[in-house]
C-alpha cells in the first residue's frame, strides 16, 4: 500500500471517528460502483450524507474542498444515485466534504462542510 493511501485510509479513521461522535450512525464505507467510490456514507436524522474525505498535511496550500472538482462531484453524486436505488433508500440525500489536516506532532485538525455540493441542473445528463 502507498504511503498516500496509507494516510487517506487514516483521515478516514478520523472522519469515521468524529462523525460517530456527532451522533451519525456509519453505513457503509468505501462504497464502489462501476462510475466511482464514496469515502463515507453515514445516516443522521432524515439525511443519508455521502462524504467525501480529504486528508492533507496541516501545511498545505490548497484546501482539500478545491480537489473536489466538478468531474469528481458528478461521479459522487452518479454513485449515491446508484447507492439509492439499489438499497431503495427514501432518505434526503447530502453531500459533505470532511477536511482532515494532519499536524507534524501527530494531532489533527478537522473541518466539515456540510452540504458541500448538490445535483446541479446541467448534471441530470448523467441519468
Amino acid at each position: 500500500m502507498t504511503k498516500q493511501k496509507d494516510v487517506g485510509n487514516h483521515g478516514e479513521q478520523i472522519a469515521c471517528k468524529y462523525l460517530e461522535d456527532n451522533g451519525y450512525a456509519i453505513v457503509q464505507k468505501n462504497y464502489y460502483e462501476c462510475c466511482g467510490e464514496i469515502d463515507i456514507i453515514a445516516q443522521s436524522g432524515i439525511y443519508i450524507v455521502f462524504a467525501e474525505v480529504k486528508t492533507r498535511k496541516h501545511d498545505t496550500k490548497i484546501r482539500g474542498i478545491m480537489s473536489v472538482n466538478r468531474s469528481k462531484r458528478k461521479k459522487i453524486v452518479k454513485t449515491a444515485y446508484k447507492y439509492i436505488i439499489k438499497n431503495n433508500c427514501k432518505l434526503q440525500p447530502r453531500f459533505d466534504v470532511i477536511e482532515i489536516y494532519l499536524k507534524n506532532d501527530g494531532s489533527h485538525s478537522l473541518q466539515h462542510i456540510q452540504n458541500a455540493f448538490m445535483l446541479e441542473d446541467r448534471d441530470y445528463e448523467l441519468f
